[in-house]
């Protein structure tokens, strides 16, 4: 396995190791003694979850104040542009972004610790994006950051507008949301 840092020194990219040869391919998508020992991040996780979307879905940008998750994500299917956002107030990082391609051909997965907001835009003509997440999901606590937050100012490499919920469609400026301290 190979840990990269990124712009953001919290959120990583991990590239697993991969044996391949005529009949097919075999990768440990997750190894938590591993993911320990090479990252430095000790965290259980507690629920996986699976999305599938078209090409133009845009899903996010979202963080939970309470039940605050750290999620490692990867692509299954497809090929998705992975978005954090640092919501970390005391944080110099803060508002910052950073972005990287998942595919399911790349097998690269990134860790986006608490304190960030996330989202995704696929890329392909469709994606299935699976994720492990380090606490439940609490709708309550949910927030949703503007997409086109323009203090932002994330390039989604979007020719078109994107695809969004209805919840997306509702989501609000940075500076006007709640964030973690």
């Amino acid at each position: 396995m190979n840990v990269t840092t990124t712009e953001l020194p919290d959120v990583l990219i991990i590239e697993p190791q991969v044996f391949g040869d005529s009949r097919g391919f075999f990768f440990e998508s997750f190894n938590d003694r591993v993911f320990r020992e090479l990252t430095g991040v000790v965290k259980t996780f507690v629920q996986d979850n699976h999305s599938r979307s078209e090409k133009g879905v845009l899903r996010g940008l979202h963080y939970q104040l309470e039940n605050t998750q750290g999620k490692l994500v990867r692509v299954i299917h497809g090929e998705v542009l992975d978005i954090a956002v640092d919501v970390r107030r005391s944080s110099p990082c803060f508002g910052k972004w950073v972005g990287a391609r998942l595919s399911a051909e790349n097998r690269r997965q990134m860790w986006v610790p608490e304190g960030f907001a996330h989202g995704f835009v696929v890329l392909s003509d469709s994606a299935e994006v699976v994720y492990k997440t380090t606490d439940y999901y609490n709708p309550a606590a949910e927030r949703c950051i503007r997409w086109d937050d323009p203090d932002l100012a994330i390039d989604w490499q979007l020719s078109e507008p994107p695809r969004l919920s209805e919840k997306d469609q509702r989501g609000k400026l940075l500076k006007e949301l709640d964030v973690l301290p």
